[in-house]
């Protein structure tokens, strides 16, 4: 059996051995749409992260039976016309719940301590300056007590839930879909959880509940220093009106994801003077070791599975 995986570099410095048992395995660390068809040629099984997969790869190569994707979303493969082919398409879910919510509150920190301010006072050599032997120029907060809202409560955001209880906080979420009910936890209107929470994070995906969910009118409603995190997906926040606000309001952003990733040069939050309210991760919250070997290990499962079928 011939396997192929497209954007390896995707997934780092992952241990890929596990395949080794499974067929001939060819790896390129990254496939641009137009190398994609050649490297198709003649492999019966494709894995692949973010390289789009359509109608016309399928057709060209019938000898493609299935489609292992790297991560959860399956927006870069035409389902439809995998359905009408006979190509079996197995997406990977549960993998980096540990990983987004941890990476949450790591993002939270950064911004509610303002560790990056502090870590550049002791590299500049101030504190060595100091008459007195501490320095609290920034204020910084306990979150016990803190409202926390949850944009969407799938998995990742019930752990957050859990977490931020541990810490003191009063927890309540608004669900996009409108379907979603945690009788534990309190349900609120997207109004009420932006006007009242002292902390919102964001864990939805991205479609059309949830595109440009927070804009201009969205982040006017925000408190006073308010803390708005997304740990979803880009699109769901307008950047641009955040740049503003950034600029205008007292309030503090962080964020894993964009709208167009990799960042584009000219983005707002690159020249904002405000920047001590922003932190911005390049897509990396899902990422940590443990996830990724979770990640790799169903990919394995998920074609073993399919080698029973047939």
């Amino acid at each position: 059996m011939n396997i192929v995986l497209l954007d390896a570099l995707t997934l780092g410095d992952s241990d890929l051995s596990v395949f080794d048992g499974l067929g001939k395995l060819t790896v390129y660390q990254t496939t641009s749409s137009e190398e994609t068809s050649e490297r198709l040629a003649g492999q019966q099984v494709l894995i692949t992260n973010k390289v789009v997969i359509t109608a016309e790869h399928m057709a060209n190569h019938p000898e493609l039976k299935l489609i292992c994707i790297s991560a959860t979303g399956t927006n870069n493969v035409d389902l439809v016309a995998a359905e009408k082919a006979g190509i079996e398409v197995k997406n990977v879910s549960g993998y980096s719940t540990e990983s987004v919510s941890q990476s949450t509150f790591s993002l939270l920190f950064q911004l509610i301590h303002q560790s990056r301010y502090y870590d550049q006072y002791i590299a500049e050599k101030q504190w060595c300056d100091s008459p007195i032997f501490t320095h609290i120029e920034r204020p910084f907060y306990e979150l016990k007590g803190k409202r926390w809202g949850i944009i969407a409560m799938g998995t990742i955001g019930q752990r957050v839930a859990e977490l931020a209880g541990a810490f003191g906080c009063d927890v309540c979420y608004y669900s996009t879909s409108g379907k979603n009910t945690q009788q534990s936890i309190p349900q609120v209107s997207l109004e009420v959880l932006l006007s009242e929470c002292d902390v919102i994070s964001i864990h939805a995906p991205f479609n059309a509940q949830t595109e440009n969910l927070i804009g201009a009118e969205q982040l006017k409603q925000l408190k006073a220093g308010a803390v708005i995190m997304n740990l979803g997906r880009g699109g769901i926040i307008d950047e641009a009106a955040m740049a503003e606000a950034l600029e205008t309001q007292d309030i503090y952003h962080a964020t894993d994801v964009l709208a167009v990733e990799p960042m584009l040069a000219n983005h707002p939050y690159l020249s904002l003077k405000a920047s001590h309210r922003l932190v911005v991760t390049p897509h990396t919250a899902w990422a940590s070791v443990e996830a990724r070997e979770c990640l790799i290990g169903k990919i394995v499962d998920n074609i073993n599975s399919f080698v029973d079928s047939q």
